[in-house]
């Protein structure tokens, strides 16, 4: 069955008009009639199940047949703020990858050594909005603006927080120091890895240190094995 994002759909209305754009896919592109069945995900948690009414090109009209809410709601909160990539194309993979497997919340962070200093949310978010789709995830995870790292920390966090370094130290792994279905987040930095200066500022600010195993991931390796390992523990 064909999937659809509809953000600004109520559960309850029964009726919805797809946008232009999803209209001309659905019925130029797809082209689907009257009475077929297709189904919509508002990125909060809903799936519904709507049947064709009117199948016009720029102003499809959907009957609501059935709506699921907290669609495979996960039990643990996962937030991952790491830096942008010096190729764009990497932070892409994680992006689209972390939804397919699950995340809820990614921030852009801007280190010492950060070689991209900025990035197109716009374009992110659309990455994000078709691995919903292909993964079939009710929840859409939110992309945050880039900020400075030292802005970053500033901001309070209700749950376990966690930086992942090359440095050496006294380093715990995941699995060892998560507490289940809990509330996460981790930093990932940049290929240079963050400064000792900033190591020792997230510490200050009740992050704990974590390792990711002994190999010297990149960037985008290291943000998705700590989504992969988080997802695995909370099962």
């Amino acid at each position: 069955m064909h999937l659809f994002y509809t953000p600004d759909i109520e559960p309850s209305h029964p009726q919805y008009f797809l946008s232009e754009e999803e209209s001309k896919h659905a019925i130029r592109v797809l082209r689907l009639v009257a009475d077929d069945e297709v189904q919509l995900i508002d990125g909060r948690g809903g799936l519904y199940t709507a049947q064709i009414k009117d199948a016009h090109p720029k102003r499809t009209i959907l009957q609501i047949t059935n709506v699921i809410t907290g669609y495979n709601k996960r039990n643990h909160y996962l937030h991952i703020a790491v830096a942008p990539t010096k190729n764009i194309e990497r932070l892409e993979w994680f992006l689209e990858k972390a939804t397919e497997i699950g995340i809820d919340e990614i921030s852009l962070i801007i280190c010492q050594r950060s070689e991209r200093k900025e990035a197109k949310t716009d374009r992110l978010n659309k990455i994000i909005t078709s691995a919903i789709k292909q993964s079939l995830k009710a929840y859409h995870p939110v992309l945050n603006e880039p900020v400075a790292f030292a802005k970053f920390l500033a901001k309070s966090f209700d749950g376990e927080k966690y930086i992942a370094h090359c440095e050496k130290g006294d380093k715990a792994t995941l699995p060892s120091a998560v507490k289940k279905q809990d509330k996460y987040l981790i930093l990932i930095g940049p290929e240079g890895d963050f400064s000792p200066n900033e190591i020792d500022e997230a510490l200050q600010n009740g992050y704990k240190a974590i390792t990711l195993g002994d190999s010297r991931l990149r960037t985008e390796t290291a943000a998705l094995e700590a989504c992969f390992e988080i997802n695995f523990l909370n099962r």
